[in-house]
């Protein structure tokens, strides 16, 4: 193999964990790798990394985002996907690997529709050799996402419901036993907007009774929200 320097950023507000994941890839990279690791512990620090590496024609390669982060002091990156989008915008060749806590099915939904990242992996299920083997796999061009981002998948592709990400966190709301009015202002809807799309809901899940609670059991059922 030919001699490859690879550019990475990654981002995290707990530096222990940024500092494993630094060392598990330098200790399992090929030899013919070279892995050139900037840190980065906010989204502030983040997107000033991201923007020097675009302005100076030298992108990297490889960008790891936590998805719970601080915010930029300006407001305009709250999270790892906010800077993750940003990449995809202004970087496209670069390749994204998107790490979170979180293992709802509506925000693993959410993630890939918004990002579509070649490496997706929930904390939780993260080991150094599923690291190592999804860095190396994204570098081959290759996708990879974790065991509760594939079990989650696997539970809705089959039944192919056609639900965009508002119905996706209505369910989620509901689930959470929101009341429609608060969902309505969480998300910036009116009151009618949020009815209907609960109609269509029922009917997309055949759900005759118009009980919102057999909603969310046919929800939980089909895999779109947790158990």
């Amino acid at each position: 193999m030919l001699p490859r320097t690879i550019r990475i950023l990654m981002t995290d507000d707990h530096p222990m964990i940024i500092e494993g994941y630094q060392n598990t890839l330098m200790a399992t990279k090929h030899d013919y790798q070279t892995l050139i690791i900037d840190m980065a512990n906010n989204c502030d620090e983040s997107i000033a990394a991201i923007k020097k590496s675009i302005d100076t024609e030298n992108p990297y390669d490889v960008y790891f985002f936590d998805v719970s982060i601080p915010a930029s002091k300006d407001g305009k990156f709250k999270s790892g996907i906010d800077l993750a989008n940003y990449v995809s915008h202004h970087s496209p060749l670069s390749k994204i690997i998107i790490l979170t806590m979180f293992d709802e099915s509506f925000r693993i939904h959410k993630i890939i529709n918004e990002i579509n990242p070649e490496g997706f992996l929930i904390k939780s299920d993260l080991t150094a050799s599923e690291l190592s083997s999804a860095f190396q796999r994204i570098l081959n061009r290759d996708v990879f996402y974790s065991g509760t981002v594939n079990s989650i998948l696997n539970k809705t592709i089959p039944h192919r419901l056609d639900i965009d990400s508002i119905n996706h966190e209505i369910l989620y709301l509901l689930s959470k036993g929101t009341k429609t009015k608060d969902i309505a202002k969480h998300l910036e809807l009116s009151l009618s907007t949020v009815e209907k799309r609960k109609k269509t809901l029922k009917i997309l899940f055949r759900v005759e009774d118009g009980n919102d609670q057999a909603l969310v059991e046919e929800a939980r059922n089909k895999g779109f929200i947790n158990q």
